[in-house]
């Protein structure tokens, strides 16, 4: 049976996706119940806009990846692909310890993130996987065989 990583890597990012849009969600709960939103931090407007800005890029990044999967075959946008998940799984794992920072801690935050942290390293593996399985990686990895004996 013939392994499907780019069908593999679109669902894990279509899941990972709909994990930040609950992380969102989730801060944004006690409003329903007529509780205080926390603060990290209180910023100017210009903090506020570049924060929703850096959110929006967060977002719209695995979007593109998405796109680029489905449609590319190519082993540069692979290697490139697969290291914007490393990046990815290093800013989940920054934004998990710094959940835990904030008092009171929210459980059910860093139940998510730590749920999305393990997404990504699962994204790593398959991309990575994916990387190596075209032509031009399986070449690289026959000359490294060659060249260390």
């Amino acid at each position: 049976m013939m392994v499907n990583y780019r069908e593999k890597i679109i669902t894990l990012w279509v899941v990972f996706l709909l994990g930040l849009l609950f992380h969102t969600q989730l801060a944004l709960m006690p409003l329903f119940h007529g509780l205080d939103v926390a603060h990290s931090h209180a910023g100017s407007d210009s903090d506020v806009s570049l924060i929703f800005w850096l959110m929006l890029i967060f977002f719209i990044i695995p979007m593109g990846l998405i796109v680029t999967t489905a449609f590319t075959e190519s082993y540069r946008s692979r290697v490139i692909h697969f290291g914007i998940t490393v990046l990815y799984t290093i800013l989940n794992f920054s934004h998990l310890v710094a959940d835990l920072m904030v008092q009171p801690i929210v459980w059910p935050q860093i139940i998510l993130m730590g749920i999305l942290f393990v997404l990504g390293l699962v994204l790593n593996l398959v991309t990575y996987r994916w990387m190596r399985s075209s032509p031009e990686g399986k070449l690289r990895k026959a000359r490294e065989v060659l060249h260390h004996s």
